[in-house]
């Protein structure tokens, strides 16, 4: 198995992929939204319009468009998820039909794995509705002498207490709502296959601690406002078991600007995360 280096710049076809009102209402369940959020989480609620979660770009059309074929071959249990952002440019209307388009946008060498960082467009009626990019960390596919790629601090908060802290806690059963989404990954949700990864159990999707960290943003900096989100960043660092609380900690870094850490007790699971904003 190995990668090619020369796939950096290639692209998707692109794809048409659709969502529906009751699609923005399961993702917003599957975040842990509930009753006091009924706005994302009901449709015919009176004098309530249904609005969407800002990070909900990175379930639609899941599985489709990606430009993970182009890079060569590997082994897909090697494979985690490095770092993810989404960027809004405008809100997501809670139904839709979109086209998608991914590029490999660059490859790092780190010796003994591999970073592939790919970037996905949407357009909507003929105009950019979001941006999404990630990182993916291959271990074994590095040493062929490519660039190293971005290396230390990033987004550091700063050495005082958090301006915003927001803790939500997470269901036992928060994966197997979170997967009907679409990432139907086992590793959520067979204790069997999670035993093969070294887990005890099913581990919550990256993307769903991810979900609820932009849920805990919003809600903090935004007023609770999707028209006001703009981009959020973050890196994932450790996995979370279903029933773990999370606390995203905020600092604002400037007029429209935060950085933040989402933990389990003490422990960082997404870090590095950059959020702006309509102040």
């Amino acid at each position: 198995m190995a990668l090619n280096p020369e796939a950096v710049g290639s692209k998707s076809e692109p794809v048409e992929v659709s969502w529906t009102s009751k699609d923005a209402l399961l993702y917003a369940v599957g975040i842990g939204a509930g009753t006091g959020e009924l706005a994302f989480t009901t449709e015919n609620t009176n004098r309530v319009e249904q609005v969407v979660f800002p990070t909900f770009p990175v379930v639609i059309g899941w599985g489709r468009g990606s430009a993970i074929g182009q890079i060569g071959s590997f082994n897909p249990a090697m494979l985690v998820h490095g770092q993810q952002s989404v960027t809004l440019h405008r809100p997501i209307p809670v139904e839709g039909t979109a086209t998608l388009q991914s590029e490999v946008v660059a490859m790092y060498d780190k010796g003994k794995a591999a970073v592939v960082v790919t970037e996905t467009t949407a357009a909507l009626d003929g105009a950019p509705l979001y941006t999404n990019s990630g990182s993916m960390f291959i271990r074994g596919e590095g040493g062929w002498g490519g660039e190293r790629g971005p290396s230390g601090p990033r987004n550091e908060p700063p050495d005082s207490a958090p301006d915003e802290s927001v803790t939500y806690q997470t269901s036992p059963d928060q994966a197997l709502v979170y997967r009907l989404s679409g990432d139907r990954n086992p590793l959520h949700s067979d204790p069997s296959f999670a035993a093969m990864g070294g887990f005890d159990r099913p581990i919550l999707h990256g993307l769903c601690t991810y979900g609820f960290t932009g849920r805990a943003l919003l809600h903090a900096l935004c007023g609770s406002d999707p028209a006001r989100f703009h981009h959020v960043e973050g890196r994932f660092t450790s996995p979370v078991l279903p029933g773990e609380a999370l606390t995203v900690d905020m600092w604002r870094v400037g007029d429209g600007e935060a950085v933040f850490v989402t933990r389990v007790d003490d422990r960082p699971v997404l870090d590095q995360g950059l959020v702006r904003f309509s102040s």
